[in-house]
């Protein structure tokens, strides 16, 4: 199985053991001075701060561009994967055993929203409730008999990724096809596990908003589109069989990426997907649009491309980490702020080609 996690070995495991039947009790995350030096696996903007996740359920605030960082207060201590904030005050994280936090306060303090045991439960009540139904297919029989596997495996699946369109509205996306909305912030949770084209239960690597509509990547090459306000996500039509870690909204489109250095991007709201030419030599796992439209992508290996037109042309960035990365943010427009297992760095750059 190919999941986003699984790629970035060196940065930990996705899959996090349980025991079948076991009470859990979350424990909070514990105070450690060398936080920002551990793995970190996501980062986001909240207004002018910078948030970011990792191992064990650290979360790192920075005020000052990435120059340095407060641990913040956090009820799991599980890895987390993925960060988004739709203002300076609110947000949401996304981590294994099926763990989603929000926090209120510009990530200074975090609340348990939904985990793998909850997340269980409700995609094994919707199914029944699907199968009952008089226009149940022999797919929702299927579904139903995965989501009755997955409550006796126990809260294992992790989400890898998030997207909210306001303080009230979005999704959360994960291993073996799991799909969560919710329209309250994070209060109620609705499963999307039979409103996907994903036959094969891929793993979702990745979300995004454009134009109103919702675009989800995964393994095998899945690219998935919900329109604005519909009520699947429907699959799109794959440049590539590999699989994709990522994919964001750019100026130019929508830019899906993955294994080997692959990137392709769609003008056309997801009808067509045009190969770019990134001349990166590792999968890559991130993408980061600045202020003022500047791509950039990173690669597992630590390298870095630019765009200045959306992502149909990339260039050598000419910085040099010389450290494997897991997530890049842009700061401002001078400062990006790296991520890895060796923690979080932060570079001058300037996204105006010289």
């Amino acid at each position: 199985m190919h999941r986003r996690g699984l790629l970035l070995a060196t940065l930990g495991s996705l899959a996090s053991a349980a025991v079948p039947g076991a009470e859990v009790t979350p424990r909070p995350a514990q105070p450690s001075a060398l936080a920002a030096q551990r793995l970190v696996t996501g980062i986001a903007r909240g207004g002018d701060r910078l948030v970011a996740v990792g191992q064990r359920g650290h979360v790192l605030r920075s005020g000052d561009g990435g120059r340095t960082w407060a641990q913040a207060l956090v009820p799991v201590s599980v890895d987390l994967t993925a960060v988004a904030f739709v203002d300076a005050d609110t947000g949401w994280a996304t981590g294994h055993d099926g763990t989603v936090l929000g926090t209120r306060d510009g990530g200074q303090r975090w609340q348990l929203l939904l985990d793998g045991r909850q997340a269980n439960a409700l995609v094994l009540a919707h199914m029944r409730a699907r199968v009952a139904a008089s226009d149940a297919s022999e797919q929702d029989l299927k579904l139903l008999e995965e989501a009755r596997r997955n409550a006796e495996a126990g809260p294992d699946k992790p989400f890898l990724d998030l997207v909210f369109t306001d303080a009230v509205n979005g999704f959360v996306v994960g291993a073996y096809g799991l799909v969560m909305q919710t329209r309250d912030g994070g209060q109620r949770w609705t499963p999307w596990f039979d409103r996907v084209d994903n036959p094969g239960l891929l793993n979702l690597h990745a979300i995004c908003a454009s134009r109103g509509a919702l675009y989800a990547a995964g393994e095998g090459g899945l690219l998935l589109k919900r329109e604005p306000d519909g009520a699947r996500f429907h699959a799109l039509a794959s440049p590539y069989p590999g699989s994709f870690f990522g994919i964001v909204a750019t100026g130019a489109g929508v830019l899906a990426f993955g294994m080997r250095g692959h990137a392709f991007l769609s003008a056309d709201e997801g009808r067509s997907w045009q190969p770019v030419a990134t001349g990166l030599p590792a999968s890559i796992v991130s993408g980061a649009v600045a202020a003022d439209g500047t791509v950039v992508l990173a690669d597992q290996a630590g390298n870095l491309v630019r765009s200045a037109d959306g992502g149909l042309h990339f260039t050598a960035s000419g910085l040099k980490p010389a450290m494997p990365l897991a997530a890049v943010a842009f700061a401002d427009p001078r400062t990006l702020v790296l991520c890895g297992p060796r923690g979080l760095r932060s570079l001058a750059f300037t996204t105006k080609d010289s």
